[in-house]
């Protein structure tokens, strides 16, 4: 896959302190379990297989959080896109409550493992508020807060004077607020769990793309790119938005969107605390999403969806440059000094998916954009689930590998969707 258009480093490669040594695979060898990519789910499998004594190897194509796991917003936002009572309905009362209380500790995952883990990772925990743009959105977050409230989370709806004062912009009609959310620099948070897992026992190769998957009897072979193999017997493949042909028709099963992010300079004092004065983060409750921070360095980051083929010039983030003189007028014409992107994995009913599509190779594909947490807990989970072979350890069942019917089709029916989002400036007026 092509690199992002060359600006600049993104803002989190800017900040980020170095990441450990993850030299490629360069000798073929035995593992106790190999996992494909080093993102959130592959590092939080590792560190947890490797505290309970199996010796995981990772092979990840690039770098440690090259991938979405490292260009995301840094958004620790628990849930999922479903709310409790929806679940239940979903998945019947024992499992819907069981996926509601999973849903529900995912950021709490993040930020026990970096305190746990003395993490060199800026993080802060003051809660993240969903805006309501329309009657409907009110409505939509007045029950979730409810249902949240209902599991025993720190919500608590807003009114519109409340939310703009919050938020530090007017365009929204109200909000709730769940105080389990924050922030961290997510590239550092991926270069954390790396050190961890290491530290732990694991091994962890970059620069080591997997390009073959062949299984005899019970054992697979991984092959590289550089030739090197890893016999093993268990197989966990966790690349998300970055899924290629690895295994066939896995790439079919999501829409591999791409999420585009700006970043001011630091802002001045008064600017700072004119916006998030109290330090939440921010999503709303648009389909297309526009979601907003700051960052421990005082810049505003906004981000939105954009184009699906990588970055040409950077007018491909223009509209988000205009999105932030829109809800913030007084920082119109500010400067941006930050320009990334990278993809997010998207399934057709908007939940992960688990597959085993085969005896010993297990597969998490889908982070609907709440990956920080959501893939830091499913990765604690897979480790038992290796352990144990239960499946009532994950948090939901193992299905096949179904791509999406008409895939080409669906994607040209978003990117037509996207292409208006950006020429609307996300519908802001």
């Amino acid at each position: 896959m092509a690199e992002p258009f060359p600006l600049a480093p993104s803002l989190w490669a800017t900040t980020a302190p170095p990441g450990p040594e993850t030299p490629p695979l360069s000798e073929s060898g035995h593992a106790d379990v190999v996992i494909v990519g080093g993102g959130f789910c592959g590092l939080s499998t590792a560190l947890h297989l490797a505290e309970r004594g199996i010796r995981p190897v990772v092979l990840e194509a690039r770098e440690v959080g090259f991938g979405g796991s490292g260009r995301n917003g840094g958004q620790v936002i628990p849930g999922l896109k479903y709310d409790p009572a929806d679940l239940v309905a979903k998945f019947g009362h024992e499992r819907g409550e069981r996926l509601a209380r999973f849903a529900g500790s995912t950021a709490d995952t993040v930020f026990d493992l970096i305190a746990r883990h003395a993490m060199d990772v800026p993080h802060q925990r003051a809660g993240w508020i969903q805006g309501a743009h329309t009657a409907a959105g009110l409505v939509e977050v007045a029950r979730r807060a409810e249902q949240w409230a209902g599991l025993g989370a720190p919500t608590r709806v807003l009114d519109k004077s409340e939310t703009a004062r919050l938020l530090g912009t007017e365009r929204y009609l109200g909000g709730w607020l769940d105080g389990r959310g924050g922030a961290v620099q997510p590239l550092s948070y991926a270069r954390g769990l790396a050190r961890a897992a290491l530290k732990a026992g694991a091994a962890i190769h970059g620069g080591s793309p997997v390009t073959g998957l062949a299984r005899s009897g019970s054992t697979w072979t991984v092959t590289t790119a550089q030739g090197a193999r890893l016999s093993t017997e268990r197989v966990v493949l966790c690349t998300n938005g970055y899924t290629g042909g690895l295994w066939p028709g896995l790439a079919q099963t999501v829409i591999a969107a791409n999420s585009f992010q700006v970043a001011t300079k630091p802002l001045s004092d008064n600017l700072r605390r004119s916006i998030l004065p109290e330090g939440q983060v921010s999503s709303d409750t648009r389909k297309l999403l526009l979601y907003f921070r700051l960052d421990h360095t005082g810049r505003l980051l906004m981000g939105g969806r954009g184009p699906f083929r990588e970055p040409r010039s950077a007018r491909d983030w223009a509209h988000l440059e205009r999105i932030v003189g829109k809800l913030f007028p007084h920082l119109d014409g500010i400067a941006f000094d930050h320009r990334w992107c990278g993809r997010v994995a998207i399934t057709q009913d908007y939940l992960p998916h688990l597959h085993e599509p085969a005896p010993g190779l297990l597969i998490d594909i889908g982070c609907q954009g709440r990956g920080v947490g959501l893939q830091s807990t499913m990765g604690r989970l897979i480790a038992d689930y290796v352990v144990t072979g239960d499946p009532d350890r994950l948090p939901l069942p193992l299905t096949p590998v179904a791509p999406l019917p008409l895939h080409a089709f669906h994607r040209l029916y978003v990117s037509a969707i996207i292409a208006w989002y950006r020429l609307s400036d996300g519908g802001i007026r």
